[in-house]
């Protein structure tokens, strides 16, 4: 089997799901695209069994705030066969974000979904034990949310002057 190329990709992914799935890009050759909570377990079905991504490499988050879906789960797939990664987004609502576990799928997800729960308050409905990987368990914010300024704000020892300027 030979290398798949991102067009046969997107031809086959599209053709599966239509509507599904958009946003479709090739930032630096990486085929990236999003779809929906409620579809996410499905895709991820059919590239894992169907496309032969059997890899999964990461899932992460990101938050935007100026967006009306702020939070996001960003899942990297790699199939060794083909060489080929592939990239998933799916955004969610800021208050109680929830998407379905990938655990069924990928015994790997366990962690890395307890890492994104850490950082940035996504439930993973199903996981088998979604608890703080790396912060305190009594914390109650989620660090890599963009919350909270970068630095205090009253800080002296930061201000121009004592620099020169």
């Amino acid at each position: 089997m030979g290398k798949i190329s991102n067009q046969e990709l997107i031809q086959k992914i599209s053709s599966k799901f239509a509507d599904r799935v958009s946003t479709f890009s090739e930032p630096l050759d990486l085929l990236t695209f999003e779809t929906s909570k409620e579809d996410i377990i499905e895709v991820l079905t059919f590239l894992k069994n169907d496309l032969d991504f059997n890899f999964l490499t990461d899932i992460t988050g990101i938050h935007y705030p100026e967006q009306e879906f702020p939070i996001g789960v960003i899942y990297h797939l790699h199939s060794f066969r083909q060489n080929v990664r592939i990239r998933i987004k799916v955004f969610l609502e800021e208050q109680n974000p929830s998407i379905p576990t990938a655990f069924n799928l990928w015994r790997g997800a366990d962690w890395m979904e307890r890492e994104t729960y850490d950082f940035y308050g996504v439930q993973f409905e199903g996981h088998p034990d979604l608890r703080r990987i790396l912060n305190m368990d009594d914390m109650v914010a989620f660090p890599m949310r963009k919350e909270f300024p970068l630095e205090d704000p009253n800080r002296v020892d930061k201000k121009d002057f004592f620099f020169g300027r």
